[in-house]
């Protein structure tokens, strides 16, 4: 099952990779992984996007917890939540392609972010389904560039992940 793995921790050197050791060492695949600083610069905010069994996502939320500079974690999926994830999709548009890559933007409430005379670069941002549906439905041959960034999430309501 995927789960969405939020962890506040120290914003300092070394930190990040200490997380993503802690997945090597284990053999727990990060399907995604986000970081920034939050709104106070002494800390940063990591989405994880992991799978596994509920017994696996507490081992690794207690293997988290262990970590130093770990200050919380979060599993998003155990409750209400919101996911984004954007992406930056470059695509071949001439001719009579051009039209029907623009319509197929605006269906998806996409943005054309930069024109030339043979390509579109196009904005997207939804939860990982709605970009891969978005992949599924423009044919596959006119796909020059995908960048994604993967999911951030946050708790709906009062859920906060707070010091």
């Amino acid at each position: 099952m995927r789960h969405i793995i939020s962890v506040l921790l120290e914003n300092e050197p070394g930190a990040l990779s200490r997380v993503v050791g802690l997945f090597s060492a284990r053999g727990y695949n990060i399907e995604s992984l986000t970081v920034a600083p939050t709104e106070d610069a002494s800390l940063s905010r990591m989405t994880i996007v992991t799978a596994g069994s509920d017994e696996v996502i507490e081992q690794i939320t207690k293997h988290l917890n262990r970590l130093v500079e770990v200050v919380k974690v979060y599993d998003l999926s155990d409750g209400a939540h919101t996911e984004r994830e954007l992406m930056l999709i470059k695509v071949r548009a001439v001719g009579k392609e051009r039209e029907e890559m623009k319509r197929t933007t605006d269906i998806f409430r996409g943005r054309v972010i930069d024109v030339t005379d043979k390509s579109y670069t196009i904005e997207l941002t939804g939860d990982t389904a709605k970009l891969d549906a978005f992949i599924e439905a423009i044919d596959k041959t006119s796909i020059l560039e995908t960048v994604r960034t993967g999911a951030s999430g946050i708790g709906r309501g009062e859920r906060i992940l707070r010091v």
